[in-house]
């Protein structure tokens, strides 16, 4: 290993280029680029302070190792895939640290990022706080930016070339300011055009430690550069643990990533979140590895192995879960999914008993129960486990007895009445609820951006409208506050085939509840409406809100919180 040094603008000249001494690429270890604007403008604005930048990690190698370029015009709509290029035997540089830093360059130096170019405020530059901006640079469109904000990579182009002094550049950008620019401006565009210079193009600002594997084969292989790189990156919050792991498995399966980025899309394409993360965590529990990540499972051949051999399968398990989610439930997007974990043992069961998948019922009580709770936050590796061992045990997904497992770990399955009550309009907590509270219908919501639509029964517009006297202050003030219009007891979820209560709008229930029980006999028990008529006139907001409190904990009795403990009975899973 051997140090070296370069200047910024040779090394990002440097990037995915063949011709320069190999060029520098990614290998296909490395996870994807994830900075943002505000990320690369302040690196910027670092490197213009004369802040040290991070010493980067390069490997050279002769090895056929599946890499990918750089991407010089950064657009979000951009996958991993697209960048990669064909394998070869020649010589080049493998960034395994510092790739962040380098895509930011090169997207600054070179292209663009959605479409916006860097431009550099040529009249900052003031002292500043060191937690605060001094020279300030932003990603904007070519056809907005006006001067002071030039754009930064036409400023340096000329000076890199030899073609203009940095005194020059500097002339020719005052001349495209506004007539009568101060002395004072004149100077400070002079400084920080030099001084830009000086930064990017004349010093060697950018340290790497070379890992030299063309001279000496054998010195790094790719199992040594493997490790090499989860030590370097372990050690701080550059990589999650996924990544980390992510690269073990890369090294043994070269298109790793484009299967990934496949499921991931296609787990996703409704709204939900599931992430890289979630998905090894469920291969290792597929695998017989237990739920906790640790690396040195990934350090096992046959473990990698097996990731390649049953792919397939495995994703399958996790696809066919996730269809589930979304056909047997109301939560179709990741805003009404508080956590994901519970689903493991359910995709442990579609993986390792495919034929008892369809055969097992209470899957839908697991899941919404579980959620509502919060069964699996935290840590649950152990709970997951112990929920994997009874499922090889039985050879079945039992529910009593996985409950009886959640609670014995010390997880609570019931919720308290305040959970209920206090629920609000559109919270992921009210999503749970309302699939718990309809799921026993044949009823259909209708869906905005994949979730439930909710809807408000005495409505917004006229609880806004109503006033009262403040007896401390003696003028009016509203009567109704959002909390008390949001809570459930003033909620019900639209239905698709009326995509809402035959369009009430504005209505009052004494107006619009009328007409839907006309043609609907089972309208008020279904959406836990009072059946007294009085109590849908406007005067009785609160004694309708009361009365249908208590309707509402009634539907979920059998899953508020009661004195049973472990070992005795359990509860009623089926709704009243």
């Amino acid at each position: 290993m051997r140090n070296e040094r370069n200047t910024i603008w040779k090394i990002v000249r440097g990037l995915n280029d063949a011709e320069s001494n190999g060029g520098l690429w990614l290998p296909n270890i490395q996870r994807p680029f994830v900075w943002s604007e505000e990320q690369i403008e302040k690196l910027f604005d670092s490197i213009m302070r004369e802040y040290p930048i991070s010493t980067l990690l390069v490997w050279r190698t002769r090895e056929k190792v599946k890499h990918r370029k750089f991407i010089t015009d950064w657009k979000d709509s951009l996958k991993v895939s697209d960048a990669y290029v064909m394998e070869n035997a020649d010589a080049k540089g493998m960034v395994l640290d510092g790739q962040q830093r380098l895509q930011s360059l090169i997207i600054g130096l070179a292209g663009s990022y959605n479409g916006k170019e860097l431009h550099f405020d040529v009249l900052s530059g003031a002292k500043a706080s060191p937690e605060d901006i001094r020279y300030r640079f932003r990603f904007l469109p070519a056809a907005s930016a006006q001067w002071p904000w030039v754009k930064f990579k036409d400023v340096l182009k000329d000076m890199s070339r030899g073609r203009k002094l940095a005194m020059e550049v500097a002339q020719d950008v005052c001349a495209a300011g506004p007539a009568g620019l101060s002395d004072d401006d004149a100077k400070r565009v002079q400084k920080n055009i030099a001084r830009a210079q000086h930064e990017f193009i004349s010093d060697e600002n950018i340290s790497y430690q070379l890992l030299d594997g063309v001279d000496d084969p054998d010195a790094y292989t790719t199992e040594d550069v493997v490790e090499i790189f989860i030590r370097a990156n372990s050690g701080g919050t550059k990589l999650g643990k996924s990544d980390l792991l992510f690269s073990l498995l890369a090294s043994e399966w070269a298109l790793a990533d484009e299967e990934m980025e496949e499921l991931l899309e296609e787990l996703n394409r409704t709204g939900y979140g599931f992430d890289r993360d979630f998905v090894l965590k469920s291969c290792l529990v597929m695998l017989g590895q237990g739920a906790k990540y640790e690396v040195t499972k990934f350090r096992k051949p046959e473990v990698r192995e097996a990731f390649v051999k049953n792919w397939t399968e495995l994703s399958d398990a996790i696809k066919a879960v996730r269809d589930f989610l979304h056909g047997k439930t109301f939560l179709k997007s990741d805003k009404a999914v508080p956590s994901y974990l519970g689903l493991i043992p359910l995709i442990y069961l579609r993986y390792t008993y495919p034929d008892q998948w369809n055969a097992t019922t209470g899957r839908e009580d697991y899941v919404l129960r579980t959620m509502l709770t919060g069964a699996f936050s935290g840590t649950p590796d152990n709970l997951i486990d112990r929920c994997v061992k009874s499922i090889d045990e039985r050879k079945a997904f039992e529910l009593d007895e996985i409950f009886h497992i959640i609670r014995s770990d010390g997880r609570s399955l019931e919720v308290t009445p305040e959970t209920i009550i206090g629920t609000r309009y559109g919270k992921p907590q009210s999503h749970l609820i309302f699939n718990l509270w309809y799921r026993t219908f044949d009823y259909e919501p209708a869906l905005e951006d994949n979730l439930p639509q909710q809807d408000h029964i005495f409505p917004q517009s006229f609880l806004n409208s109503q006033k009262e006297l403040n007896p401390q202050t003696g003028r009016s003030r509203k009567m109704y506050w959002a909390d008390e219009q949001h809570q459930i007891a003033n909620l019900a979820l639209l239905t698709a085939k009326e995509n809402g209560f035959q369009g009430k709008s504005g209505e009052l229930p004494e107006t619009w509840i009328p007409k839907q029980i006309k043609d609907d006999s089972g309208f008020l028990d279904r959406h836990l409406i009072p059946k007294d008529p009085e109590l849908w006139k406007s005067a009785n907001f609160r004694k309708f809100i009361e009365a249908r409190k208590a309707l509402i904990l009634e539907r979920f009795k059998p899953y508020l919180q009661s004195s049973q403990t472990v070992g005795e009975d359990h509860v009623v899973e089926a709704l009243a």
